[in-house]
């Protein structure tokens, strides 16, 4: 999932740090993301990177945080996500179609020649 921002408004959120969790003003995580996809579209998981690189590890994003956020952000409007099948799923795509086309083969013989 790819993901672009709109910046307008702000919802409440939490960001944890590696040694605590902080009380932070409500609306933080949204604006770390909001500010993080804001020159470039990235994968949910390379926000959480990202900030975390920024902050010069000061601020870990876990995932239960992370993607609740996104899919909150999305629904609000505030940011895009765009989904499609990667390199790596194209090529499980073949996988996993070869291995039907076998299956479905072997049942149909059983189905003609029992």
């Amino acid at each position: 999932m790819v993901l672009a921002a709109d910046t307008n408004t702000f919802i409440m959120s939490t960001v944890y740090t590696m040694t605590r969790t902080p009380d932070l003003l409500p609306g933080t995580l949204d604006l770390l993301i909001l500010r993080t996809l804001q020159k470039d579209a990235l994968h949910g998981w390379a926000v959480s990177e990202r900030i975390q690189q920024i902050s010069q590890d000061v601020l870990q994003i876990n995932q239960g945080s992370l993607y609740p956020a996104l899919h909150r952000l999305k629904h609000q409007g505030w940011i895009e996500a765009e989904w499609k099948v990667s390199e790596l799923g194209r090529r499980q795509l073949a996988v996993e179609s070869r291995e039907w086309e076998r299956m479905a083969n072997a049942i149909g013989r059983v189905m003609k020649l029992a």
